[in-house]
């Protein structure tokens, strides 16, 4: 076989760097105690370089690679983001002060901002209709497996920095354990590089919906019109699935903070137990949506990848209920596999929506669009509304979890109005697709 032009390496290249690219932005999760105590910071600031530091970089340079994948080589771009990225997540292990870190995330946020668009469109070129959706669910197993290595894997090597001596060793010996967490971590990048170096990029598929249309890109006015004519599904679309995204984010920043504080938990602990459970949780959830979905479709709703996001918000919702209700370290532990699970379960599935009703050539920049709105969400605001509640409103660190519990819950209800007022449309382009002229 040759890996070069295999869709399913090349689905395994791509999964294998969103894993790499969510353990570079959310092993910081894992290291909030140790930096908050170096750099003197309160939650507040913490969650700035969680959120803000990351995002706005993000958000500022997804539409510019959006726009980019629709017009360039799309598998270059991807090389230069990893090696960018994994430059700036060792430089957040040899940042000495809170403004070289919030730099340092902000190198990190400006080139993962590149990922997913990249990898959204050659997926869509590499596999049919009928075996997208399979290939995104995973593809979108990236995060979880991502988000429970960073617990995996910062743990281990937090304990083990701990316990070395790097007296006498050129640049290690200068840092505390959580700098050489970052450093340590920055080298899966070249995995991630020698991997899609493999690759073949695939030729671009023509939209089946536009007559007689030519591989140039859309003009970037026509594309917006065309989104904005369609507002009744994009519109309600990206909303929701920007608020869905808030528990994705908000639990991993926050619940390790959670077991710590209140249950005395060690870093190392709490990185093992809840990264097993987020790694599983998220990862049995993700492939787990298109099979509900067929099941779906077979009772006869058609609209299945976007109704499956409004049953997920609603086991979210139970969830945070049950999180505001916790009685114990093992319940924490299992409401946060349990969310996982349900939290990951519309992620493809609200994927191949976008992708089989948006035309090929305005894919990158729908895709972009999308991501900047559940990055503002998960990234710029979920972190910050909890450390907000704790710090401002309840005034006690111990109360982090009612915090977490309180934003999701009214994120996944809201969601799930969203999502539910998006039906309609949707169903509307399955029958009469979108047509480029």
């Amino acid at each position: 076989m040759n890996l070069r032009r295999s869709p399913w390496f090349a689905l395994v290249a791509l999964t294998t760097t969103f894993s790499v690219g969510f353990i570079d932005r959310q092993v910081l999760n894992l290291l909030v105690q140790p930096i908050k105590a170096d750099f003197h910071l309160s939650d507040l600031e913490i969650s700035v370089l969680q959120g803000a530091a990351f995002s706005i970089a993000y958000l500022l340079m997804s539409p510019v690679f959006g726009r980019w994948v629709d017009t360039s080589g799309r598998r270059r771009i991807l090389l230069g983001c990893i090696a960018v990225w994994s430059l700036f997540t060792a430089a957040c292990g040899l940042a000495r002060s809170f403004g070289a870190l919030f730099a340092a995330r902000s190198g990190v946020g400006a080139a993962e901002a590149g990922l997913t668009p990249s990898s959204w469109s050659l997926l869509s070129d590499l596999f049919e209709e009928r075996r997208l959706a399979r290939a995104l669910s995973i593809y979108n197993m990236g995060p979880y497996i991502g988000s429970g290595m960073a617990m995996l894997l910062g743990g281990l090597v937090m304990d083990w920095a701990g316990a070395t001596d790097f007296r006498g060793v050129p640049l290690l010996g200068a840092m505390a354990p959580w700098q050489v967490t970052f450093v340590l971590v920055s080298m899966l990048g070249l995995v991630c590089i020698a991997l899609v170096a493999v690759m073949k990029e695939p030729p671009r598929g023509l939209s089946d919906n536009t007559p007689a249309e030519a591989p140039e890109p859309l003009a970037l006015g026509a594309t917006l019109a065309v989104l904005w004519r369609n507002r009744g599904f994009y519109g309600w679309f990206y909303l929701g699935m920007a608020l869905a995204i808030i528990p994705i984010y908000a639990f991993p920043a926050w619940l390790p903070t959670v077991t710590i504080r209140q249950y005395g938990a060690t870093i190392g602990q709490v990185g093992m137990a809840y990264g097993i459970l987020s790694l599983v949780g998220g990862s049995l959830g993700v492939l787990a949506g298109p099979t509900f979905g067929n099941w779906l479709r077979r009772a006869g709703y058609h609209d299945a990848n976007m109704r499956l996001g409004v049953i997920s918000a609603m086991a979210v919702f139970a969830c945070c209920v049950a999180l505001l209700l916790r009685g114990g370290y093992a319940m924490v532990l299992a409401i946060g596999g349990v969310i996982a699970f349900c939290y990951s379960i519309p992620t493809a599935m609200a994927a191949t929506a976008l992708q089989v009703v948006t035309p090929n050539r305005m894919r990158g920049l729908a895709t972009s669009l999308y991501i900047v709105l559940v990055t503002l969400m998960g990234l710029g605001i979920a972190p910050v509304s909890v450390a907000f509640l704790t710090d401002k409103v309840f005034r006690d660190e111990m109360r982090v979890g009612d915090s977490l519990g309180i934003v999701c819950a009214v994120a996944a209800l809201l969601s799930c109005g969203c999502l539910w007022l998006s039906l309609k449309a949707y169903r509307r382009l399955i029958v009469q697709p979108i047509t480029l002229r």
